[in-house]
């Protein structure tokens, strides 16, 4: 049975304007210490993900009274949060994560920026957060990255990261939804996500700790699902892991996924599976493309329940033969051995993986023809 669209994607589908009709909808306050060329040519010389960051940032703010207002880009710098601010208590905040690329002519583009705006505002549902328009969004966006184009990188496998944030600011102590939010977007000129690029990685499957059970806020993009994930990655860097696998926090016996990623496997008669959106998982944007992607193909995709225990009897068989993570941050990586408490499966395939990452990222740097309208161009 083919992919039905979700909710987002359909959200995602909707039309919006253009960049040119967008621009200034921030009002520029340029950073008068804004680095120098020398500077910034020094940090783009050895990109690393999410360690720099650009001159520039996008900021807005809700009220009641005034709902979202004050849209400014304005110089990067640190923020003023009062020690009382209702965010550093109750972990009221949603973020996204997306990149600009660019393109062999010089024109810059983002991938699916409607996809995020859609699924910011589900996150912000989730948490009581007021949302905002696809104008708003997409106007921070291309604002931002018209004042740092000077920043986007264009080394093979680099892009300009950009993460939009929105958090409860206002000061009181008291259990209930804010009165105040700030939104924000920064962005960093980035390389790849893992220190190895595209080398398969080496996996904990998490048998005790979850991200998030059932009810809870495991499909909202917020700090406090990843936050789950840190102590058992912690561990498992310690053991010589690269990323942690989670179970269900219901059975603890069938995939979610990464601690910030998706999960497909591929089966030797070319079927590819994915563990269902139960509303555990969060609804990756990147999972999302992968299955249109195969579909067009005439791939079957399967989106199901997928056991632990079926998986690695599947790899010990040879009826599965490749797995792999998705992300918008590192995009497709091959998954190269699965390890628990009483296994360990090794997964030498990812040649099947290597034509997908191929074929998306062929998409986002405008060498690939995008049937799809995913691009939307910025500069």
């Amino acid at each position: 049975m083919s992919h039905t669209p979700t909710q987002l994607e359909l959200e995602a589908s909707l039309p919006v304007p253009g960049a040119a009709e967008l621009s200034g909808r921030f009002e520029l306050h340029p950073n008068p210490n804004a680095a120098s060329t020398t500077e910034r040519q020094e940090r783009m010389a050895k990109l690393r993900f999410g360690k720099d960051f650009s001159d520039h940032m996008a900021h807005m703010v809700w009220t009641k009274e005034n709902g979202w207002h004050d849209r400014v880009i304005e110089a990067y710098g640190s923020l003023s949060l009062d020690p009382a601010g209702a965010v550093l208590h109750y972990g009221q905040e949603v973020f996204e994560g997306l990149k600009a690329y660019r393109h062999e002519d010089g024109s810059i583009w983002t991938f699916r920026p409607t996809y995020n705006a859609a699924r910011l505002n589900y996150s912000s549902r989730r948490l009581a957060i007021p949302e905002m328009t696809h104008e708003d969004f997409l106007g921070s966006i291309v604002g931002l990255v018209q004042a740092d184009h000077e920043w986007v990188p264009s080394a093979p496998g680099s892009s300009f990261y950009l993460r939009p944030f929105v958090f409860a600011s206002d000061a009181f102590l008291g259990v209930s939804a804010a009165s105040r939010y700030d939104y924000y977007v920064i962005a960093s000129p980035s390389g790849a996500y893992f220190a190895n690029g595209f080398a398969p990685i080496n996996v904990w499957v998490e048998p005790t700790y979850h991200r998030a059970g059932p009810g809870g806020m495991g499909d909202a993009k917020t700090g406090g699902n990843y936050a789950a994930s840190l102590l058992p990655k912690v561990v498992a860097h310690e053991q010589g892991y690269d990323e942690v696998l989670f179970l269900d926090a219901k059975s603890a016996m069938n995939l979610d996924e990464l601690g910030g990623m998706n999960v497909f496997v591929l089966m030797s008669d070319g079927r590819v599976r994915t563990p269902a959106l139960t509303g555990n998982i969060l609804p990756g944007c990147t999972r999302s493309c992968i299955i249109q992607l195969l579909e067009s193909e005439g791939v079957e995709v399967r989106e199901e329940t997928i056991p632990l225990a079926e998986l690695i009897a599947d790899f010990e068989a040879g009826r599965a033969v490749e797995m792999f993570a998705c992300g918008t941050a590192a995009v497709v990586t091959a998954i190269g051995s699965l390890t628990g408490e009483d296994f360990h499966v090794d997964i030498p395939g990812h040649e099947r993986t290597k034509e997908i990452y191929d074929l998306l990222t062929g998409i986002q740097l405008g060498k690939r023809e995008d049937s799809y309208g995913w691009l939307y161009r910025l500069v």
